[in-house]
Formats: C-alpha cells, structure tokens, sequence
C-alpha cells in the first residue's frame, strides 16, 4: 500500500490544477477508485468528486460518515528539486493536497478491502477548490452529504515528524472574512486642498481607528486579527484624489467575536469617514467559518493513533482558514494535522512532504473511520 500510495502521491505533484481546473485530478482519481470497484456518485460537480462506500460486516447497520479531501494546487511556481516536481509551469502543490488526496484515497481502498469488518456507508469527498474557498460549498450544494453524522479531514504539517499527528479540542482554524473599502470625496489641484475634500487623510484615520478593534473592543486572550492588506490612493504627485481605497481580512476563531468585528468594523469606518466629510462604501465577503474540533471525536482519534503506533500532540492553533469547517456546521467534526517533515512551510515553492507519512496517516483514517461507525451504531 505505501508503494502504491507513494506512487500516486507522485503523479499527483507532477500535474497540479488550481481550483475548478482539477479535471486530470479527477479522473485519475475516478480511475483509480473504479478501478477498485468503489462506486463514484453522480455529483454533477465539473471537478472533483464523491465516492461511497458499504462495508458488509455483520451486526446493526451503522449511520453514514464522511471523509473528505482537497485536491487543488497553487499558482506557485515550484523550486523543490524533486525528481517528480510539477510538469505544470506556474503551478504546484505547495500546500500538500496530493498529500491529502493520496492519503485519503489509500484510506478509502482499504475500506473496500476491508469491509466485511465493518458495517454502515462512509462517502469520500474528493474536493475541489478550497484555497479559493469555492469547493466546500459546491460539494454541500450536491446534497450528497447531508446524511454525514459526522466529518474526519486532515491537513499535511512541515513543522511536525512523520509518525506524528496534531489533535485540538475546539476551535482550531479561524473564520475569514474579507473587506474592500473605497472612501470617496472630491478631487482637486494638490495646491488648493480647500477646494475639495481630500479622502488621504481619512484613508490614515481609518487605517489607524481599525486596530482598535482587537486592542480595545474584544478580549485580550481571544485569538483574532484584522489586516490590512492592499491601500491605494490617487495616481501622480500635484492631485488630491477623489476617491482612496484599502482591502484586507478579518480572521476570528469565535461566532461571537466575529459578529462584533464586522459591526464595529463598519461603525469605525462609517463614522470616521463621516467626520472627514467623505463617504464610506464598505463591501464585506464572509468566507468560511472557523474549524471547530469535536471533543468526542479528538478523544477517539488519540486512542487509534496509539494503536496505529502515531505520535499525538497538541494541535497548534492557526488564524489561517479552511473550508473543511462548511462540513462540520451542525455536526461533529474532526481536522487533524499530520507530520509530514519537511523544512518550508505550506504556500512556499521549496514546500515538499515526506511521502513516508502517506501509509500510516491512510491507516489512521481507515481505523478512525471504522471506529466511528462502530461508535455510531
């Protein structure tokens, strides 16, 4: 199996697609299931895919079950060295879905092998398009996931060896919210500012006044964070310009906390704009929302990764998202982090996996899903 997995794992690398583009992925990935005689559903999703599993064992049919994997690479150009590195110029799997994929799909052959040991019906979700956050919600829009109990997902971690798995009660990743903002007075000759109303200054009140979000109007021990990522403003040296902009990211890892961000957000914007005389258009995309980790469920996967012989520790928490967290809303849900070596981190064109890490973090989700079925029953 790890000779099988390590091969597809390196396929995988050399031919990486960027979100809704995953059409090679999918079909070597159909290709491989069918193979197998695992059954694809018929989705209807362009890229990307779901398969289903029915494990025969004896004993009370058991509820139904998820396991999901992303299969969409990054607009990176790679300069890992590796002898499988990608064939696609510009673009690579510089945060390890081939990991993902791979692992997921050796968990799901073993199933099939394996299931007259178990009994109840797990879907595999192999998901497109989660570093633009589109693909969790096209799959939910399927509706064949809505019997899942419950979610199990992982993610590859440079920062831990191989043999080792991350597990954290609670919120683990945080929800992320974007906000573009444009600011507009009136334009005119940089020598007469009285003539206009000059949407720069503002621009650095605004700027200043949001940070006062996080220092002042939420707890200090709560993780979360407002960036201000791109500021843009007027176009040559004599000209006050009419209007000055600036975008970024809210990231939050409590409900609560997420919804006072986005009011006072939109309170410190309105109402500073207002007192420079100029208007304020503030346009707010909420994306996913925060991982949370079911206790129950991080108490079951420690007891398997002991006795699939892993490491566990305790999983960090991270303000970066994952679009995991659309399957878990409303019922349980597990992300674990996986060791998988390595020096550079996720998003880095020298990223890479050790591929010894697929076999046992396969065996890990196949024993874990068993297990939650039998839990389940």
């Amino acid at each position: 199996m790890q000779g099988r997995l390590t091969e597809l794992f390196k396929w995988l690398h050399r031919h990486p697609e960027t979100g809704l583009q995953e059409h090679e992925t999918t079909r070597k990935i159909r290709e491989t299931l069918e193979s197998h005689g695992i059954e694809v559903l018929d989705s209807g999703l362009a890229t990307g895919l779901i398969a289903v599993l029915h494990g025969e064992g004896e004993g009370r049919a058991a509820p139904v079950i998820g396991l999901r994997a992303d299969i969409d690479a990054l607009p990176v150009a790679e300069e890992s060295g590796l002898p499988y590195a990608s064939e696609n110029p510009g673009c690579m799997h510089a945060c390890g879905h081939d990991f993902h994929a791979a692992c997921i799909l050796g968990a799901a052959l073993m199933l099939h092998e394996r299931r007259r040991e178990w009994r109840g019906t797990v879907k595999v979700v192999f998901q497109p398009a989660e570093e633009i956050d589109r693909g969790g919600l096209l799959v939910m829009q399927t509706g064949l996931t809505d019997d899942c109990r419950l979610f199990l997902a992982g993610h590859t971690s440079a920062g831990m060896p191989v043999g080792t798995l991350g597990v954290k009660e609670g919120p683990v990743m945080a929800a992320v919210d974007r906000f573009e903002v444009t600011l507009r007075g009136s334009g005119c000759h940089a020598a007469h500012p009285h003539k206009g109303v000059d949407p720069v200054p503002a621009l650095g009140a605004v700027l200043q006044s949001l940070q006062t979000i996080v220092s002042r109007s939420m707890d200090p021990f709560a993780p979360r964070l407002v960036s201000v990522t791109h500021v843009e403003a007027g176009s040559t040296w004599n000209v006050i310009p009419e209007t000055a902009f600036f975008e970024g990211t809210v990231r939050t890892l409590d409900a609560a906390d997420r919804e006072l961000a986005e009011r006072r957000f939109r309170e410190i914007v309105g109402g500073t704009a207002a007192a420079y005389g100029v208007t304020a258009q503030i346009g707010w995309t909420r994306g996913s929302p925060a991982v949370v980790n079911d206790a129950g469920l991080c108490a079951l996967a420690r007891r398997v990764a002991g006795e699939c012989g892993l490491l566990t520790c305790l999983q960090e928490n991270t303000m970066g998202a994952e679009d995991f967290s659309r399957y878990a809303q409303g019922r349980p849900g597990l992300f674990v982090r996986i060791g998988t070596g390595g020096t550079y981190p996720a998003h880095h064109p020298k990223f890479t996996v050790d591929p010894q890490a697929l076999y046992p973090a396969a065996q890990f989700f196949t024993e874990l899903a068993m297990a939650c079925l039998r839990l389940e029953e």
